[in-house]
């Protein structure tokens, strides 16, 4: 069975836009999904790209207000008008939720999925206890277990681990996706991840490292 690697964070644009498609493409094929959250922001930095903050006023303009607007017509996925108020909290909290919830076996799927949706569709608050609360009981999680799990040392270690492996991997972006170590950057690349996943592509990742 292939394995497929999901590096994104929490609060991530694309990773929402790109959520629900994931979850499908992985249910026909059968395949589960190995969340690997983690620290975008400081990855970005860390191989050298620049962040959506420090680019030009042009650049976060067709982000925010033109491409992001596309794709959620074309996938389906709704999305509030303009930039989510609280995209620039800190989002550890909620990435280490994950983890803990794929720890325990949990229905982490669900939970990253509403995340993403509550945060771009909702403008909701990812780096709020509260928030977190209500999504995970939503879905029937022990969001008082998972929150308190999420600021354990087993949780904040894997954090740390998916980080430096999104580093190493030269991830450079949320979301990217690997096949059996085949990367594939961006949720725009879903159609080609789902043919990967019966038929992979000829040569190899890295190239020329």
């Amino acid at each position: 069975m292939p394995k497929l690697e999901y590096f994104y964070a929490a609060h991530s644009a694309f990773a929402y836009l790109g959520s629900q498609r994931l979850l499908d493409i992985s249910c026909a094929a059968n395949v589960k999904i190995v969340h690997k959250p983690y620290d975008l922001r400081r990855a970005m930095v860390a191989i050298g790209s620049t962040l959506i903050s420090q680019r030009s006023e042009g650049h976060r303009s067709y982000f925010f207000k033109r491409e992001i607007q596309r794709w959620s017509e074309h996938r389906n996925a709704p999305v509030m008008a303009g930039r989510p108020q609280y995209h620039d909290n800190d989002v550890s909290l909620p990435n280490c939720m994950l983890i803990a919830c794929q720890e325990r076996g949990e229905n982490v799927d669900g939970l990253a999925h509403a995340m993403l949706q509550a945060h771009w569709r909702d403008d909701a608050d990812l780096a709020d206890r509260d928030t977190l609360t209500k999504l995970a009981e939503t879905l029937d999680l022990d969001a008082a277990l998972l929150l308190t799990e999420a600021d354990g040392a087993s949780a904040r270690g894997q954090y740390e681990a998916n980080t430096t492996e999104a580093i190493e991997r030269s991830v450079f972006g949320s979301p990217t996706y690997f096949v059996d170590g085949d990367m594939f950057y961006g949720q725009d690349r879903l159609e080609v991840v789902d043919r990967a996943l019966s038929k992979p592509y000829a040569g190899n990742w890295p190239i020329g490292l």
